[in-house]
């Protein structure tokens, strides 16, 4: 069996610029991403510049503890906007939500194996494994542009719909997965939303042949 969390001494695939993203063969990933308009471009800029101070002050490699600083201060940061909802907030939608979490479970078992999400009006959650030989970076671009295209149709509008980068963080070991799930699993309730506002799934934990899905 594939190690299922990330081992600091085997090798990690890295690809983007800023925060690369990472792929330790098929271990557990937890990924975020949004709509394009979900953020107000002033204050990203206003972040970016954040950002960029503190990583000239902190360069790579990080240790987990700074790893977990640079969370704190920014990609927290981004998911208290996010939960407050801005933008547009289409996947507020039940069809749209849906159309999205139809997405998720296309490949599962294939190209990756789903453990958990949770759609939001203007963002998503997804832990997964990816399976080899499939990537990280092709799997979050065929999720987006397929939806893409089907929410643009269905709402006859065109343009972007997703922002072009995503977050995305290893899981650790098994309490971090459990962690995870349970941001993931209480996401939509702290935020408040109602039922048919979002969609969210997770597989029995731990796994058995039958899975417990929890659809909204």
């Amino acid at each position: 069996m594939p190690p299922e969390y990330y081992h600091p001494e085997e090798p990690v695939a890295k690809h983007g610029q800023v925060l690369p993203h990472w792929q330790q063969g098929e271990v557990y990933v937890f990924v975020t991403w949004r709509l394009a308009d979900a953020i107000p471009q002033s204050k990203l800029r206003k972040l970016a510049e954040h950002r960029r101070i503190w990583l000239d002050l902190h360069p790579q490699p990080w240790a987990e503890e700074v790893e977990g600083e640079y969370h704190r201060r920014f990609s927290n940061e981004v998911d208290r906007w996010l939960d407050a909802g801005s933008g547009s907030c289409i996947l507020r939608n039940s069809e749209m939500n849906q159309l999205v979490a139809g997405a998720l479970h296309h490949f599962d078992g294939s190209r990756y194996e789903l453990d958990s999400y949770a759609v939001m009006p203007n963002h998503v959650h997804v832990i997964f494994r990816p399976l080899y030989p499939h990537k990280l970076a092709a799997i979050l671009h065929s999720w987006k542009r397929h939806t893409a295209r089907q929410i643009n149709h269905i709402l006859g509008r065109s343009g972007e719909l997703w922002q072009e980068r995503y977050w995305d963080r290893l899981l650790r070991h098994p309490l971090h997965h459990l962690l995870c799930r349970q941001y993931v699993r209480d996401n939509p309730v702290k935020s408040g939303l109602r039922k048919g506002e979002y969609s969210v799934w997770e597989r029995s934990f731990p796994y058995s042949d039958s899975d417990s899905e929890n659809v909204k």
